[in-house]
């Protein structure tokens, strides 16, 4: 008793690659999508050339290979790049920010606030209350370095005292 019988081979083929399309957004590793594009393209040729089983076999699995290997080194040599590099690197992403000292960095590590949380952070000795600038990150500790209180520009002579 054959069930598949009365379908046609090609319905197969194509409901198959709709079923491995469908897979491929529930399961990550963008593979399952090659497979996809093999069966449908197979179902296609066996709709046009009324193809025996194992030709469809030998088109599914050659077309399945060659879809895979090629989109692989499509990839290598074509690298998708991010447009957040640092989306997952929070530390690397406060790199330019100032911070404030909470715990004196002693010995080279201290603590500060950056926004409304702290940090452990990494740097040269510093008393609470420093302005410090982050250069970048270990982790989950920042490395820190002291920012240069601005010094006022220098009076001219008859500036200094005159009331007007």
């Amino acid at each position: 008793m054959d069930d598949f019988g009365s379908f046609d081979p090609h319905w197969v083929w194509i409901a198959i690659g709709l079923v491995l399309a469908a897979l491929e957004m529930l399961v990550p590793g963008v593979y399952l999508i090659w497979l996809a594009v093999a069966a449908i393209i197979t179902g296609l040729l066996t709709l046009g050339l009324d193809l025996g089983l194992p030709a469809q076999v030998v088109i599914f699995v050659s077309l399945s290979l060659i879809a895979a290997f090629s989109a692989k080194r499509f990839l290598r040599d074509t690298p998708i790049e991010s447009a957040d590099p640092l989306l997952n690197r929070r530390g690397s992403r406060l790199v330019g920010e100032t911070a404030l000292v909470t715990q004196a960095l002693d010995g080279g590590t201290g603590r500060v606030k950056l926004g409304d949380s702290e940090w452990l952070a990494r740097g040269p000795d510093m008393d609470v209350g420093a302005r410090v600038r982050i250069t970048g990150s270990d982790g989950a500790i920042l490395i820190v370095e002291a920012i240069e209180a601005a010094l006022p520009p220098p009076q001219q002579d008859g500036e200094a005292g005159e009331a007007g």
